[in-house]
């Protein structure tokens, strides 16, 4: 069997990076790390080729080389994998899909064969087995969550590793919060399920024999979910194994209590983690309480923000507003607390209510459900009737992402946070001809080119004079601000120049 792994183009929005990405001439930030995991469940005897559009195009002649396609996306990825299951039906190849975005809206991809839903390790090989008896079902549900120590690892011989700025891996699935808005615990459920630390070193022993040596992304929903496993074993073994090899930075995704642990956040930072995403969301406790976001009420966001810069870790934050908590004073409130915060990568978005969510059902409940889950967070709509007026909310909407990537705000936000931030001495990057080449690009395009070439030579000149061991992290953070810019002016009409 000759099988098409596809998976479709992301648009542009904040976390594509796609602006930022062609300084050091990479196409995407990460493969896809579900299809590979995919492939590595396949027949042994099936002849596999992956096609990610994000990299590279679908040629005819991969539809014509081929009998099977299998698509897997997110929400955000819609409108791509519309038009990837035309050509594969006008090919005539069998079409097998997966992933969230066909979680909770397979009944609108008529022309997809087979659906194969949930975790694939519990579902692909129900339909394997029919598949090999000749009678597929269309649509395959999984009734158990997948015990990740029997997941494989990655078919890591797929990628051209070229091709993409960051490797990712998975340690675990499934969040002990239930916030009212996220789609993680109706696909993964609320225990944290994890895989060995042999398997992780596994992951990692595999992209370093072929060469890796930059940074890895650990895709988990909530790193420290389960925190005795990462204390007692995970951490304490990745210490061990990055001893006497350069790269291999981390990040991943957290809650705000890792600030509450100082043991963790220090076996974090020692183990290489550099990065952390934290979902702040708001400053507003009533919102917070609306949405169930239990692990962030009544305390204090910009200490818990700054306890884990100081420990070395930079922090990038989700924001929302829309919640029917808020009101008018939310613009200005998120806009405060992102610029004393310091956090540079602030990804602000309208509420949206994913399929499966208790705030779907509540909307629907309600009858205040509008138009399908866009699942991209920068496009100014919402599935749903807000409370508050809609032109004040987008209005405002905007005015938050002109301010905090205008200029002035974000290298000022910037300056904020590599003050008092102490670079990890556990990360020691190779730095590469393409890092180096990225620098003279930034030149050009921000410091000569660019409307914030005035704020692009103060942080420079500071930096050099004043903190010379965040140069390069404050060259990186110019340079991801040029790409905000980029996505500011793509959904919002008049950006600030402030």
């Amino acid at each position: 069997m000759r099988v098409l792994l596809l998976y479709p183009e992301f648009p542009d929005t904040f976390w594509s990076f796609k602006h930022a990405l062609r300084f050091i001439r990479k196409k995407a930030s990460f493969p896809p790390l579900g299809l590979l995991t995919i492939a590595a469940l396949l027949p042994s005897d099936w002849e596999l080729r992956l096609v990610d559009l994000n990299v590279e195009r679908l040629r005819e002649q991969d539809l014509q080389w081929a009998e099977m396609a299998m698509v897997s996306a997110m929400v955000a990825q819609r409108d791509s994998a519309t038009e990837v299951i035309e050509r594969c039906a006008g090919a005539g190849l069998t079409i097998v899909a997966g992933g969230p975005l066909f979680f909770g809206e397979y009944d609108a991809f008529p022309k997809v064969d087979h659906f194969v839903l949930d975790e694939g390790e519990c579902t692909l090989p129900l339909f394997l087995k029919d598949w090999a008896a000749g009678a597929p079902q269309r649509l395959y549900r999984a009734s158990e969550y997948a015990d990740l120590a029997a997941t494989p690892q990655p078919r890591w011989d797929l990628l051209n590793f070229n091709l993409y700025s960051g490797m990712c891996i998975q340690f675990s699935r499934g969040c002990p919060f239930d916030c009212e808005f996220c789609s993680i615990t109706a696909m993964f459920g609320r225990r944290p399920r994890v895989k060995t630390t042999a398997q992780v070193l596994a992951e990692l022993d595999g992209l370093y024999e072929r060469g890796w040596r930059g940074g890895v992304f650990f895709v988990d929903d909530n790193f420290i979910g389960n925190k005795r496993v990462l204390k007692n074993d995970v951490l304490p073994a990745l210490i061990e194994w990055r001893r006497g090899k350069r790269g291999f930075g981390f990040h991943t995704e957290v809650s705000v209590n890792l600030a509450d642990d100082p043991e963790l956040l220090r076996l974090m930072v020692a183990a290489g983690f550099e990065k952390v995403f934290v979902g702040i969301e708001t400053p507003d406790n009533l919102s917070l309480a609306e949405c169930n976001k239990r692990q962030n009420e009544g305390r204090d966001l910009i200490a818990t923000v700054r306890t884990m810069q100081q420990a070395g870790l930079e922090v990038q934050g989700g924001f929302i507003v829309g919640f029917d908590a808020d009101t008018p004073s939310i613009f200005e409130r998120q806009i405060e607390f992102i610029q004393k915060s310091g956090i540079v990568s602030a990804m602000v978005g309208l509420l949206q209510a994913p399929h499966g969510t208790r705030l779907y059902q509540r909307m629907e409940q309600e009858g205040r459900l509008l138009n399908q889950f866009s699942g991209n967070n920068t496009d100014n709509t919402m599935n749903f009737e807000p409370k508050m007026d809609l032109d004040t909310l987008h209005a405002g909407y905007e005015r938050i992402l002109t301010t905090i990537y205008s200029p002035a705000a974000y290298y000022r936000r910037v300056k904020t946070f590599l003050a008092e931030y102490q670079p990890p001495a556990s990360v020691r990057p190779v730095l590469e001809r393409e890092y180096i080449a990225a620098f003279f690009r930034s030149i050009l395009e921000l410091g000569i080119k660019g409307k914030e070439r005035i704020e692009y030579w103060k942080l420079v000149l500071w930096a050099a004079f004043r903190r010379p061991a965040v140069f390069s992290q404050a060259i990186t953070l110019a340079i991801y601000g040029f790409h905000f810019r980029r996505i500011c002016e793509l959904y919002v009409a008049q950006p600030s120049n402030a």
